[in-house]
């Protein structure tokens, strides 16, 4: 290709005085070559269904897919009047010779068209691998191995982050120490399992057989930390030992409060940040954090703001409802006499006409018995005083913003956050996806709420370098060894420690 014309981001870009970290960036990967991965991997007895070539609203109308719960898929989903972009997002050779246009140093690639790849085993008439971990792991394999063999030549550029699936974490460790041993992964990704309801199971079973249509529906989301199906501490702790951060890329794509057979947008908005808040909160409230302080997650695509209101509400509930202020609402502590006084003194004829049921029917009033250890339900936490939530949360949790989010400021506006925190937002452009009709645009697009006053150049630094150096880098010091960036990252941490 010939040099590019500068871009709106490569001008921005050269007024900065640091390098920009792309924490999530999209391959839309050319998949005819997965069926050769898939069989050096599993066999020939496993073959590939390919994702539509014309995604379009085929085969059920919005009534149909509203009486058996169905969710509206997605259509024209991808770039496609912009055919340079497309072309960039499937040919690692091709976005390397562009990163520059795009303004990016350094780019983290997640898949794409991989998530619609389905391996089944050869004369099955299921074809839906998430109903079957075995094939589901297959999956994963192949396309990881794809993506990494295609991106290994641009290495100091660009690297993707393996998928890892989660449904055991037996099995989950066994993929995660393939992708870093065997492939090289740096970084993995995960989304939350769903898993059918027991009981609905037992008495609807052909709900939940081969056959059936995959659904949300009946199931119960599985987030890793409280109420976890299994206990996945021996896959964090091998994450540690490995030196790999977490990273969160799923959703809530059907979920009960997401499945609007008529409307994608509907189902879209809000979809990544709803199943963000539900693995953060579960990972934090589980413990997950005090028990692996060093390891590091990060949540994808769903920007801050929804981090910043958690965040807020943890610490406000835990000041209302810890161990001990949890006593407050014990009705053991009620002074009867006193309440019955008052309740003569001050009620109207109808209310003193019945006080010899005051006891009877007033809700929250009567002494229960509740297990001590159901009282306290941060024990996992082991939170002593409100300054933990700096260590358990803030240090542990990162957030990829996509440009176009003006909520991205709130972030680094500590004063309206309980103890002044400022919360981890990273640069990600989300390329590749229906969102970037063009790649030149990404950053300075991004650049404009520091243009627009919200933000400072210095909050800007954290944001596009030091925040992804924090989390890259933080778990593995040797992330950038090899890169472009290696110097400057070298300088931010001799400037100061990864936090």
């Amino acid at each position: 290709m010939a040099a590019p014309a500068t871009s709106p981001s490569a001008a921005i870009r050269a007024r900065l005085d640091h390098p920009v970290i792309d924490s999530d960036g999209h391959m839309v990967e050319f998949l005819a070559p997965i069926e050769d991965y898939v069989k050096a991997i599993g066999g020939s007895k496993f073959a590939v269904s390919f994702p539509r070539a014309v995604q379009r609203m085929v085969g059920e109308s919005n009534e149909e897919r509203r009486r058996r719960g169905g969710v509206c898929p997605p259509w024209w989903n991808l770039p496609a009047k912009n055919s340079l972009d497309r072309a960039t997002a499937a040919l690692p050779k091709l976005m390397y010779e562009r990163l520059d246009e795009m303004g990016i140093d350094f780019v983290v690639l997640f898949s794409t068209t991989g998530l619609g790849l389905r391996v089944y085993r050869q004369g099955s008439s299921s074809i839906d691998s998430r109903l079957d971990p075995e094939v589901q792991r297959i999956a994963d394999r192949a396309i990881n191995t794809y993506r990494f063999d295609i991106c290994r030549e641009y290495a100091d550029r660009m690297t993707p982050v393996a998928a890892i699936p989660m449904h055991t974490p037996e099995g989950a460790i066994e993929d995660l120490e393939y992708a870093v041993n065997v492939l090289g992964a740096k970084a993995v990704s995960f989304a939350s399992v769903l898993r059918p309801v027991a009981a609905l199971q037992e008495k609807y079973p052909d709900l939940f057989g081969p056959r059936s249509q995959f659904s949300a529906l009946g199931c119960r989301v599985d987030t890793f930390g409280i109420d976890s199906e299994y206990d996945y501490d021996p896959f964090w702790a091998k994450c540690v030992e490995l030196k790999v951060p977490v990273m969160d890329h799923g959703g809530s794509l059907g979920w009960a409060d997401r499945n609007s057979p008529s409307n994608h947008m509907y189902n879209t908005i809000g979809m990544f940040a709803n199943g963000h808040e539900a693995v953060c909160k579960s990972l934090f409230m589980g413990g997950v954090t005090r028990r692996f302080p060093t390891l590091k997650f990060a949540f994808l695509e769903g920007g801050v703001s929804w981090a910043c209101r958690l965040y807020a509400d943890l610490v406000g509930r835990w000041k209302k409802r810890n161990g001990e202020a949890i006593h407050n609402y014990d009705p053991a502590n009620l002074d009867r006499e006193l309440f019955l006084k008052l309740h003569a003194e001050y009620g109207d004829e109808v209310i003193k006409g019945k006080l010899d049921r005051l006891f009877d029917v007033t809700p929250g009033i009567e002494p229960e018995s509740i297990p001590e250890e159901m009282i306290d339900e941060w024990w996992p936490c082991k939170i002593s005083r409100v300054e933990d939530f700096l260590d358990l949360f803030v240090r542990n949790f990162y957030f990829g913003c996509e440009g176009d989010d003006p909520s991205n400021a709130l972030a680094f506006q500590s004063k309206l956050w309980p103890l002044n925190a400022r919360l981890k937002a990273m640069f990600s452009s989300d390329i590749g996806h229906w969102d970037v009709p063009d790649m030149r645009e990404v950053l300075s697009e991004t650049y404009e709420i520091v243009e627009h006053g919200h933000i400072t150049e210095e909050d800007f630094r954290d944001f596009a370098f030091s925040n992804p150096v924090d989390l890259f880098a933080g778990m593995n010091p040797d992330f950038f060894k090899g890169t472009v960036v290696e110097n400057e990252v070298e300088a931010l941490l001799a400037e100061r420690p990864a936090r």
